[in-house]
């Protein structure tokens, strides 16, 4: 089995290179020869968009959320108190809280269903004069992605009273990838002509053929459009949802196919130049 094949696309690269290349992304250092990627891949970043990852992305649910969730009156379930984790059952409630009717029929997912794409449930923050009472509320921030208009919706729910108390709505603002948009990005590179070299990277490491995001181990970063510095057809990436992806074989090496970049808005792949 070879474990090194080098082509114009998508060479599969020793373990331990790509590796390291993939552990930079996670702690925010911008790979070499990146020119125009995101520092925020696989962090906790776009705290502006009310901290995106975090319990969201742990529970598995980075899917847009079905049209069941939208009924009122959730149950409250077991409940957390102070600064503890926020429980499952109390997620479950948020969610269906931040989630309105109108939120629902209006906005569209990754795969261009109705409903926004969830992206994750965090703890919110306290309030200033709400530090040292030890009686403050929970809260909850819920965040979505809305693909049909490019925004970042992030609710903010008391647990206590089971009510939205903020609502902000936010443009060129990208968190990191929930595992649903993950699977999407690597379902259109795999399908697409420039993921050829993909596809035959795999082969060659496994013998297999791969046709699902599912045969690989994803890990991902955002990237943004540097004036003059991409293809034109990347020029709307910062407002639009486009990432890079690091797929590895299971149990096997990592292929690099960060010349790709894949607009998550628009479902098109794009080869970088230069």
């Amino acid at each position: 089995m070879r474990t090194t094949v080098r082509r114009h696309l998508g060479k599969v690269v020793a373990g331990t290179a790509l590796a390291v290349a993939a552990t930079a992304v996670m702690v925010g250092i911008t790979l070499p020869s990146t020119a125009g990627a995101d520092d925020t891949g696989g962090t906790r970043a776009g705290q502006t968009a009310g901290q995106a990852t975090g319990q969201g992305a742990a529970d598995g649910q980075g899917g847009a959320v079905a049209p069941g969730v939208v009924e009122e009156a959730p149950s409250e379930g077991r409940k957390g108190t102070g600064r503890d984790p926020l429980t499952d059952d109390e997620l479950k409630r948020v969610e269906r809280i931040a989630l309105s009717r109108q939120l629902f029929n209006a906005a569209q997912d990754v795969e261009g269903d109705r409903g926004p794409q969830r992206l994750g449930v965090d703890l919110a923050a306290p309030e200033a004069d709400e530090l040292d009472d030890p009686k403050a509320p929970r809260r909850a921030d819920v965040t979505f992605y809305d693909y049909k208009n490019d925004s970042v919706v992030t609710k903010t729910v008391n647990l206590d009273t089971g009510k939205v108390e903020n609502t902000a709505t936010q443009t060129g603002v990208q968190p990191p990838l929930s595992s649903a948009e993950q699977d999407e990005a690597g379902r259109l590179l795999i399908a697409d002509p420039l993921g050829a070299g993909l596809r035959a990277d795999y082969q060659d490491a496994t013998g297999s053929q791969l046709t699902s995001p599912d045969q690989l181990q994803l890990a991902s970063m955002i990237y943004r459009a540097v004036p003059g510095a991409q293809p034109a057809a990347l020029d709307q990436c910062g407002k639009h949802r486009c990432v890079r992806l690091l797929p590895k074989v299971k149990n096997g090496p990592w292929i690099d196919a960060r010349s790709l970049v894949i607009d998550l808005s628009t479902a098109k792949v794009v080869e970088l130049t230069g």
